[in-house]
């Protein structure tokens, strides 16, 4: 079998060769609760959002933020809520507006989608952290809630975060955060009349606990000095 292609795991007992046996029930689905974290909390994305989140859009850098999302930006804050109303009554997308503690405003949002209970596959995506909350701990932490309620708490096998492959915030965030790249589908999508390339990344159920425990160090109290700044960098912990 050494013509196999590398990387691809299978059973040696099998001829031909087929994958390995996993535990093939079902996993839950995702319920629309909150989440608490020490410096932020996600909630569930509701219209009552959508003035909070206007406002944190405001703002000449905002403009880029939308840049590789499938909506926004938004020019009245009647728009904005017409689209989250849509976005907050969907079920995959699950969507979250995120609350991070410094600001007490909803200053993004962030969903889990892609959902496949029968093969325990999920996605974290369809992001949008505010200008005031990006490369913040509350942007990281609220993240790292919705990853591990998916692979901790309902038992998914494998998390991807998927981006347009000229994205490169986002290619350096899944890096960061510790997924593996997996590849570019080339010409996937048209986006706001644009053709998009999607670039793959994954997290797998074996590496999931050194991920996690990275993170755990990284937003742990301990890790911030009294100005707010980390003290050890994500690659630090997961090195």
């Amino acid at each position: 079998m050494t013509d196999l292609p590398e990387g691809v795991p299978f059973d040696p007992a099998t001829d031909p060769p087929v994958g390995p046996l996993v535990d093939p029930t079902p996993r839950p689905l995702p319920a629309r609760v909150p989440h608490r974290g020490a410096s932020v909390d996600l909630e569930p994305l509701h219209v009552r959002h959508a003035p909070e989140l206007f406002r944190a859009a405001q703002s000449q850098a905002a403009e880029a933020s939308w840049a590789y999302l499938g909506a926004g930006p938004f020019a009245t804050e009647a728009a904005m809520r017409a689209h989250v109303a849509g976005f907050a009554a969907m079920h995959d997308p699950m969507a979250w507006a995120i609350r991070p503690h410094a600001t007490g405003t909803a200053d993004g949002w962030l969903t889990l989608m892609e959902i496949h209970p029968a093969h325990a596959h999920i996605e974290i995506g369809n992001i949008w952290f505010s200008p005031r909350m990006q490369r913040t701990r509350a942007a990281t932490e609220s993240m790292f809630l919705l990853l591990r309620h998916a692979m901790d708490e309902l038992g998914y096998r494998r998390m991807t975060w998927k981006c347009n492959a000229l994205n490169m915030p986002s290619r350096r965030a899944a890096d960061r955060l510790g997924f593996t790249y997996e590849g570019t589908l080339r010409d996937l999508l048209v986006m706001k009349g644009r053709v998009r390339s999607t670039a793959w990344f994954s997290i797998l159920a074996e590496e999931w606990p050194a991920r996690r425990d990275a993170m755990l160090a990284w937003l742990d109290g301990a890790n911030w000095d009294a100005a707010g700044r980390p003290k050890r960098s994500l690659a630090d912990f997961r090195r």
